[in-house]
C-alpha cells in the first residue's frame, strides 16, 4: 500500500516539555510539502504539560492531556499518522539500580504499543537511554523490539551519540524508528558526517550569542560559601574526587564516587549529560565561574532556543530540561523520516545496533 500523506499528524506519549515535538514540528525538507504537525500529547506532570502547551500548541491547550498514562483513555485520543514516545527511562538508566521491567517505569512502553495497535500510524519514533540495551541482561530491549514488531512495524533501532550530530552535549540515546510493515519505505540511519565541523563545545553553546541577563529561566542558583570555595579548586573537567582539594573541602562520601558530583564543564568539549538532578553537588557547574549553570544555560546544551519558555519552579524547570530530548538531534531524525516518505535519498550509516 502506497501512502500519499504529506502532513503527518503526530501523537505523543510521555511528551515531556517538548524536545521531540519541537524537533518534529520544525523538521522540513527544502522544496517539499512534507511536514509534521502536533495532534495530541500526554504527560503526567502539570508544569511539563504547561511548558509543552505554551511552546508547541498555545492555540490548542486541550490537545495536551495531563495525567497518568495508565489511566489514559486510549480509545478517545484521535486518529494520527505518527507516534512519538520517549518512554520513561528511570528503570533502564545506567545511573541508578537499573531495575528494567521490574521497576515502576519499565513496563510503561506498553502504552505506546497499545496506541500503535489501536491507531496503526504510518510510523513511530521511540526513545530511551543507552542503558536500555543492557537492562534485564538485554532481555528488556529484546522484548520491547518484539512487541513493536508484533504491533505491525519494521523497526530500525540505533544508538545515537548526539554530540556527533551537532549537539553540544555527550548524550547517548537508543532511538527506534518504526515504519508500518505494509508500506514500501526503508528507513536509514542519518549520517553524522554533515555535522563534523559544527562547534559542539559547551562554551560555544553557552556564550554564542551571549544570554541576555533578563532571559527567561536564567535565575542563578545560590551557592553556599563552602561550595564556592570547593569549586575554585576544581579545574574544568574535574570533579570533587579528581581535584586536588584541601582536606576541609573534601567530600566525606562512602561508596560510589559519582563522576558528576561537583563536576565542572570542560569549555573545549561537549557538556556531559544534562540530567534532572541537582542536590548534593549534581548540578552542572560552569567552567570559569564558581557556580552551577542556570536553567537557560542547561536549555542551550539541550538545543532549546532562548525563546522556549519553561513553566514552573526553578527545580521543576531543571527536571524538565534534564528529561528532554535535544530538539536539534530529534529534528535530524525526523527529517530523515520525512525524506524516507518523500523518496529523497540522504547520506546514511550502518546502524550501531544489529537486530
Amino acid at each position: 500500500m502506497k501512502n500519499n500523506v504529506k502532513e503527518f499528524r503526530l501523537g505523543e506519549l510521555f511528551c515531556g516539555p517538548g524536545g521531540l515535538a519541537l524537533g518534529a514540528t520544525t523538521a522540513k525538507i527544502e522544496n517539499s510539502d512534507y511536514k509534521i504537525i502536533h495532534k495530541w500529547a500526554n504527560d503526567y506532570d502539570r508544569d511539563t504539560c504547561n511548558t509543552y502547551i505554551r511552546n508547541i500548541c498555545p492555540e490548542d491547550g486541550d490537545s495536551v492531556i495531563c495525567g497518568d498514562v495508565r489511566k489514559l483513555d486510549i480509545e478517545s485520543l484521535g486518529e494520527i499518522d505518527a507516534l512519538a514516545f520517549g518512554f520513561p527511562c528511570n528503570d533502564f538508566s545506567v545511573v541508578g539500580e537499573q531495575k528494567g521491567f521490574d521497576g515502576v517505569y519499565g513496563p510503561l512502553y506498553t502504552y505506546g504499543v497499545k496506541v500503535l495497535k489501536k491507531y496503526q500510524p504510518l510510523w513511530f519514533l521511540a526513545e530511551n537511554v543507552g542503558g536500555l540495551k543492557s537492562a534485564n541482561d538485554g532481555k528488556a530491549f529484546q522484548k520491547i523490539q518484539e512487541d513493536l514488531k508484533n504491533a505491525g512495524y519494521r523497526i530500525y533501532p540505533n544508538l545515537y551519540k548526539f554530540e556527533e550530530y551537532g549537539v553540544p552535549q555527550a548524550r547517548h540515546r537508543v532511538i527506534i524508528v518504526g515504519i508500518r510493515e505494509d508500506l514500501p519505505y526503508e528507513f536509514k540511519i542519518p549520517s553524522p558526517k554533515p555535522y563534523e565541523n559544527v562547534d559542539v563545545t559547551c562554551k560555544n553553546a553557552i556564550e554564542n550569542p551571549p544570554i541576555r541577563k533578563d532571559a527567561y529561566n536564567n535565575e542563578l542558583t545560590k551557592q553556599s560559601e563552602i561550595v564556592v570555595k570547593r569549586l575554585k579548586y576544581i579545574k574544568p573537567g574535574q570533579n570533587a574526587f579528581t581535584a586536588d582539594l584541601p582536606e576541609e573541602l573534601q567530600l566525606k562520601v562512602k561508596g560510589a564516587k559519582i563522576s558528576q558530583i561537583y563536576k565542572r564543564l570542560d569549555p573545549d568539549k561537549p557538556a556531559y549529560t544534562v540530567t534532572g538532578s541537582g542536590g548534593g553537588g549534581t548540578h552542572m557547574y560552569h567552567y570559569s565561574e564558581p557556580r552551577a549553570l542556570t536553567n537557560r544555560e542547561r536549555a542551550r546544551l539541550q538545543t532549546f532556543p532562548d525563546n522556549y519558555i519553561f513553566e514552573g519552579s526553578k527545580e521543576s524547570v531543571r527536571k524538565q530540561i534534564g528529561m528532554a530530548v535535544p530538539a536539534k538531534g530529534a529534528k535530524i531524525i525526523f527529517e530523515a523520516i520525512l525524506k524516507t516518505f518523500a523518496g529523497i535519498d540522504y547520506e546514511s550509516v550502518e546502524p550501531s545496533i544489529k537486530e
